[in-house]
C-alpha cells in the first residue's frame, strides 16, 4: 500500500523557518527521524520510507506555494496513489497555535497551496493535515505573519507538536483517516 505525503512550503533559504513553511519542517524531522535523505526530482524533493508494510512516498514541492498542485497532481499520477491515500500537510490562520487538524475533505479555507491542488486535481475529496500557526497580526498584515518566523515561545513547543504530526502521518497510513482523526484531533 502506497501513500503521498505532500508537505507545503517555499523554497529558499529565506523561507525555511517561516509558520508558511511547516508542511516543509514536518517532512524535514520525519525524514531526519527516518534516516532518510531528499533528492530533487520533477517538481519536487522526493524521498521514499517504509513503515508497517506501507510505503511513504513524501514530496516537498519546488514550485512554491501557490502552485503546489503541480508537483502534487505529478506525483499522484507518476506513482499512481489514489486521492484517499494523499495527504497535504499545510500550515492554518484558522486554527490556534500548535493545533492538529486532519480532515478527510475540505474547503482550501482561503490557503492559496490548497487552493491550486484542488484546482489541479479537480476535487477537495483529500485529505490534509492542518497545522495551527494561529493568527496573532494586525488587519493587513497576514502575508507578514505567514511568512515569518516563528516566535520563541513558539520554537520551545514546537518540537513536540512536529513530532505528534509525524504520529499522525504514519497513524494515517497504518490506521486511516477516520481513526487518526479520533485518536489525534485537538489533541
Amino acid at each position: 500500500m502506497k501513500f503521498l505525503i505532500a508537505g507545503l512550503g517555499n523554497i529558499g533559504e529565506e523561507y525555511q523557518n517561516t509558520r508558511h513553511n511547516i508542511g516543509f519542517q514536518i517532512l524535514d524531522a520525519l525524514a531526519k527521524a527516518s534516516n532518510i535523505f531528499f533528492e530533487p526530482n520533477r517538481f519536487a524533493f522526493v524521498s521514499e520510507f517504509k513503515f508497517k508494510g506501507r510505503t511513504f512516498i513524501l514530496i516537498k514541492p519546488t514550485t512554491f506555494m501557490n502552485l503546489s498542485g503541480k508537483a502534487v497532481g505529478f506525483w499522484l499520477q507518476k506513482e499512481k496513489i489514489t486521492f484517499e491515500n494523499l495527504l497535504v500537510l499545510a500550515d492554518d490562520l484558522a486554527l490556534p497555535f500548535g493545533s492538529l487538524r486532519l480532515k478527510s475533505k475540505g474547503s482550501d479555507g482561503g490557503h492559496n497551496g490548497l487552493k491550486n491542488i484542488q484546482e489541479t486535481i479537480g476535487t477537495s475529496d483529500y485529505p490534509r493535515l492542518r497545522f495551527g500557526i494561529g493568527n496573532d497580526f494586525k488587519k493587513g498584515n497576514q502575508v507578514n505573519f505567514v511568512l515569518s518566523e516563528w516566535t520563541e515561545m513558539e520554537k520551545t513547543i514546537l518540537p513536540e507538536r512536529i513530532s505528534k504530526s509525524i504520529e499522525m502521518i504514519q497513524s494515517f497510513g497504518t490506521q486511516g483517516t477516520q481513526r487518526t482523526m479520533t485518536d489525534f484531533n485537538n489533541k
